[in-house]
């Protein structure tokens, strides 16, 4: 019986340690893409500023296509963590990749169906977004 209640505790203790890790981890996955949205966001201005309107709202749109998607995989892909529920971690990180997939082609639909867009800063700042998602461990600080 008393076996039983220290298993109790060690579950318990297992459980906020999961919430902790995931917690990690989607802070992690979310500090990526605040500097993806950054950098495109960068990118959206100047093309703003140099070329008008429309070339930096297609530019805008290049980055949101690229940073939502990402943000939606992040929140879905680390809502799990640890031993003892691997195989939920290796499902939502599935599910997540999936999402992200359809959210991109249904944003990229979205946009070339609804906006007269300009090509090249739509994707110069969508491929800008995913360079920095690419190179960013380089600048990560592993601890």
């Amino acid at each position: 019986m008393l076996s039983g209640h220290r298993n109790k505790k060690y579950k318990c203790g297992e459980d906020k340690l999961s919430k902790i890790l995931a917690r990690r981890g989607r802070w992690s996955a979310y500090k990526l893409v605040l500097m993806q949205a950054a950098v495109a966001g960068g990118a959206s201005v100047f093309f703003f500023a140099l070329w008008g309107v429309q070339y930096g709202l297609s530019a805008l749109a290049g980055a949101a296509i690229a940073v939502l998607p990402n943000f939606v995989f992040a929140t879905l892909a680390f809502s799990h963590m640890g031993a003892s529920s691997s195989v939920k971690v290796v499902k939502t990180f599935y599910w997540g990749e999936a999402v992200k997939l359809l959210l991109t082609i249904a944003m990229f639909s979205l946009v070339f169906i609804n906006w007269k867009v300009g090509f090249m800063p739509l994707f110069v700042c969508y491929t800008l977004a995913l360079i920095v998602h690419w190179t960013a461990p380089l600048f990560f600080k592993q601890s």
